[in-house]
């Protein structure tokens, strides 16, 4: 696997405190983080991201 400032990252368990809070540091470093997926929790979002229930919903309605 490759990834340089170009990736983009879909955040598994982002609804989680963990989540919340790793994803926020990664959004201040200037991580690309297109999607976050947690299980039920599909339409939420969490720092300006927008979470699903499975990752291939995310990457398909993000195209990432």
């Amino acid at each position: 696997m490759y990834i340089n400032e170009n990736s983009k990252v879909v955040v598994q368990g982002i609804t989680g405190n963990q989540g919340m809070f790793h994803t926020k540091l990664m959004l201040d470093y200037g991580t690309k983080i297109v999607a976050g997926v947690t299980p039920g929790k599909d339409g939420q979002i969490v720092h300006g991201i927008p979470v699903f229930n499975d990752v291939q919903s995310a990457v398909k309605e993000t195209r990432c």
